[in-house]
């Protein structure tokens, strides 16, 4: 199979598996004044205590006197349980099966075939329109064009403008605020006057079956946009550059049935997550989670990365790829790549079962090739993310 030669190694490069570990290591930093943490058991002791409050992304603040608007992120206690209660049970296996997957093996087969007559393609573009599409019909943002309503999710989030220098960091909030209304206006109002007519089987309908207001239908719109669709877009093209270089490990990959797929999967997440770092806040004393007491206030940076290569919980040879390792340390694969305790990532399944099918269909085209290792870029330092652009694939046309 050709792959097009990547960017110089970093010396160190026999020393681990990871495509991103580099520009991780330049990028990735605790900030000032917080207390890192970087051990396994350790970060999932701080995540699944309940007196440990999530903050740090360049969203809303944790605390708001309305705490209807605020994202579910930073909602702690009945008030998050009630909100992600109301949706948990879209990112149920049982959902994925029988609602989900039908969109997710369309979306697929037409971007594949679509590769196939042309005979070349973009891999972040395939992503992007794959999880863009399953993500909008598990909200139910599906009734203005795709791509210019994500591109307004994108944009009302600040990014990237926020973290450049210049006019345009100062420009940030207005432009952000100016995308936030017109994504209001094109997508979320028009999506919930059709479900105000009918009912449909998504998160707009479940959350005007509960009262909610149009705004904070927007609020959960945005939160689902953006988690959904930028996280797997980019884990769908990292994966896809281990296959391509790892002859063993795509032959694996495609005479591995479903569940060893997903444990494959699983284990190059585990070296690439798609945030490095990220927070917490003391709400009050805590005891026994750390060696040391956390004190009220007290803010922790979480090395997510660092505990996915923790030998003593992942076991030998943390920086290699090992598909058996999660049966050989007797755990479900997930490691710290979706979190833990109260803000686990409800749609983890969802992401892997898409990036799965996309995968498993693609290295079945005959004569598939990467023809443009992508560029590797890294998102606002508060994200802590990476991000793949011009991944260029070719085949033998159809």
């Amino acid at each position: 199979m050709n792959v097009q030669a990547k960017p110089p190694a970093p010396p160190d490069a026999a020393e681990t598996d990871s495509i991103t570990a580099r520009m991780a290591a330049a990028h990735v930093f605790p900030e000032p004044g917080t207390r890192h943490v970087r051990r396994f058991e350790q970060l999932r002791a701080v995540l699944r205590n309940d007196a440990m409050r999530q903050n740090g992304a360049s969203l809303s603040p944790t605390e708001k006197e309305d705490p209807t608007l605020a994202s579910i992120f930073f909602l702690h206690g009945d008030e998050h349980r009630r909100r992600r209660g109301a949706i948990i049970g879209f990112f149920t296996p049982k959902a994925i099966a029988t609602r989900h997957m039908p969109i997710i093996t369309e979306t697929a087969d037409r971007l594949i075939a679509d590769f196939r007559n042309k005979g070349r393609a973009r891999l972040d573009d395939m992503s992007f329109m794959l999880t863009s599409t399953v993500v909008a019909e598990i909200v139910g943002l599906t009734e203005t064009p795709l791509r210019p309503m994500m591109r307004r999710i994108e944009m009302a989030n600040g990014t990237p403008d926020v973290w450049r220098g210049g006019i345009r960091k100062l420009l940030a909030p207005l432009k952000s605020r100016l995308f936030g209304m017109a994504f209001f206006i094109r997508d979320v109002k028009p999506a919930i006057a059709a479900r105000r007519k009918q009912r449909r089987e998504d998160v707009i309908s479940r959350l005007l079956d509960e009262g909610r207001s149009d705004i904070e239908i927007l609020v959960e719109c945005t939160t689902f946009g953006l988690a959904g669709m930028g996280t797997t877009r980019e884990f769908v093209v990292v994966a896809a550059l281990h296959l391509f270089e790892n002859e063993d490990l795509r032959r694996r990959f495609l005479e591995g049935g479903d569940a060893e797929q997903m444990e494959i999967l699983k284990e190059i997440l585990r070296l690439e997550p798609q945030a490095s770092m990220i927070y917490r806040t003391a709400a009050e004393r805590v005891e026994g989670v750390l060696p040391e007491t956390i004190e009220k206030g007290e803010r922790l940076s979480l090395g997510i990365r660092a505990a996915n290569i923790d030998e003593e919980a992942v076991g030998p040879n943390p920086e290699k790829i090992d598909p058996d390792r999660a049966r050989k340390m007797k755990n479900n694969g997930a490691w710290m790549s979706f979190g833990d305790g109260a803000h686990f990532c409800p749609g983890w399944q969802v992401a892997l079962t898409e990036t799965r099918i996309l995968l498993d269909r693609l290295f079945r085209v005959p004569g598939v090739r990467l023809t443009r290792y992508p560029d590797m870029e890294w998102t606002p330092p508060m994200l802590q993310s990476y991000q793949f652009v011009n991944a260029v694939i070719e085949c033998d046309r159809a």
